[in-house]
């Protein structure tokens, strides 16, 4: 009993007929005939009776294709395996990413990109801009997404994101009738800002200073997330990028337009020689989608309560 012949057997149980089963497999209706007299022959079994021009099964053919079936569901789960690794390599992808985008933003992408449906395990570390810059300089991951903070020297490196910041605060706050927030309205206002060595902060602050204004620092936070949280918890006001604030559009954060443009910047960084394999390369690319999709929803979102 060879493959072929099962093959045929299983097209003829399926098709209900010789002819019908002879152009399914592309080959000639007395060939198939021929392969299931061979089949019966060897097994010494009827497996076919004809009634009315068909070919009915007989019990022992209907018991016997339920391991046929059995049989071709492992052989579509190797070819399916063989498709899986062609596409998407090894099956393995680990990211590295600041909390600024991996704490929500990277998981968001994640989901689009269904890596279950891939076959591919995914590792995502959240970790600080600097260990991001360890993980792939180590060759420890297949790419990271860092702050603009780090330097890039001895990497491969591209932009990610570069946006404006918005002003984020409760509902009941007094700016929250406010069009447009400017430096002035800030002066004297309780601020939450991010960690002082933080790059976005500087740029904050210097073109606060150029404003004549000075920040009223009350928390400061390593994390984006944490402004938005503790600005819903009326803490204060604060300046985040917009993709941060598409976590809380639904929660009742009021955002505001900044008259001032304070960067918000994340770098894609990569160990020189090693090859990025073909399912981060398309992760990277679902990313990028994820990313106009984040923007446009927040940008949106602010639009529409001015």
């Amino acid at each position: 009993m060879g493959f072929r012949e099962i093959e045929i057997f299983r097209a003829v149980v399926n098709a209900g007929s010789t002819i019908k089963a002879a152009n399914m497999l592309g080959i000639s209706q007395p060939a198939v005939s021929q392969a299931i007299r061979k089949l019966e022959d060897s097994s010494g079994l009827q497996l076919f009776v004809r009634a009315r021009g068909r070919l009915v099964p007989t019990q022992e053919a209907t018991a016997l294709m339920v391991d046929v079936d059995k049989f071709y569901m492992g052989f579509e789960a190797i070819e399916h395996r063989i498709k899986s690794l062609r596409q998407y390599g090894i099956g393995r992808l680990v990211v590295a990413a600041h909390p600024a985008l991996g704490n929500s933003f990277v998981p968001r992408a994640l989901a689009a990109f269904e890596p279950g449906k891939k076959g591919i395990q995914v590792s995502l570390k959240i970790l600080s801009s600097r260990e991001v810059h360890q993980e792939v300089a180590a060759g420890q991951c297949d790419f990271g997404l860092m702050a603009d903070e780090m330097p890039v020297a001895g990497l491969e490196h591209s932009p990610f994101v570069d946006t404006m910041g918005y002003v984020v605060m409760h509902a009941s706050h007094p700016l929250a009738t406010r069009k447009i927030i400017h430096p002035a309205d800030l002066a004297g206002v309780d601020f939450i800002a991010l960690n002082p060595e933080d790059s976005s902060r500087h740029r904050l602050e210097e073109s606060m200073a150029a404003a004549g204004v000075t920040l009223k620092v009350r928390i400061e936070t390593p994390y984006a997330h944490t402004i938005c949280e503790l600005a819903l918890l009326g803490q204060g006001v604060g300046v985040v990028a917009p993709i941060t604030v598409c976590d809380f559009l639904d929660r009742g954060l009021v955002v505001k337009p900044f008259s001032i443009d304070v960067r918000f910047s994340s770098i894609l960084i990569f160990r020189p020689g090693k090859p990025l394999p073909d399912n981060a390369r398309q992760f990277i690319s679902a990313m990028r989608i994820q990313l106009n999709k984040d923007l446009k929803k927040a940008r949106s979102k602010v639009s529409a309560i001015q």
